[in-house]
C-alpha cells in the first residue's frame, strides 16, 4: 500500500517528468514557431491590399491564386545546380515551399494585380458589391 500512488497526484507525477524535453526541443535550431512567411491583409475601402515579404525568391518561384474567395500565395524555392555544385561548408538555406490562404468573402475576380518588388509581393484584389445572401419567400 505504501507504494500507491493517489489519482489525482498521478498526473501531476507523469507529466514533471517529461519536463526536460521541452527545453531539448526548444534548443534545435530548425524548430520554429512562426508561420512560414508573414502576410499582411489590409482591408481599403473599395479593395484589399495583401502583402508578403519574400525576399531571396524569383517571380516563378511564386504563385498566386483566388479560388472562391480565397486567396492563396504558395511559394516553392529550389536550389539550383549552380548552388549544389558548390562545396559548403555550413548551409542554412536550402529547399522549402510554403502556401498561406486568407478568405476575403466579397473578393472580386476582375481587375486583380500582383506585384513583386523589392523582395516584397503586393496583391490587390477589388472588392465586388454586396449581394444579398438571404431570399425571403412567402409563405402560401
Amino acid at each position: 500500500m505504501m507504494g500507491l500512488v493517489p489519482f489525482d497526484r498521478y498526473d501531476r507525477d507523469m507529466l514533471r517528468a517529461f519536463d526536460g524535453m521541452d527545453d531539448l526541443f526548444k534548443s534545435f535550431p530548425f524548430v520554429e514557431s512562426t508561420p512560414a512567411f508573414p502576410m499582411d491583409v489590409e482591408d481599403a475601402d473599395d479593395k484589399y491590399v495583401v502583402s508578403a515579404p519574400l525576399p531571396g525568391l524569383k517571380k516563378d518561384q511564386i504563385d498566386v491564386e483566388l479560388n472562391e474567395g480565397t486567396l492563396s500565395v504558395s511559394v516553392d524555392k529550389k536550389e539550383s545546380d549552380e548552388e549544389k555544385g558548390k562545396n559548403y561548408l555550413h548551409k542554412e538555406t536550402g529547399e522549402w515551399s510554403a502556401t498561406r490562404s486568407v478568405y476575403l468573402k466579397d473578393a472580386a475576380t476582375q481587375g486583380l494585380t500582383a506585384r513583386y518588388a523589392d523582395g516584397v509581393l503586393t496583391v490587390t484584389v477589388p472588392k465586388q458589391s454586396a449581394k444579398p445572401n438571404a431570399t425571403k419567400i412567402a409563405i402560401d
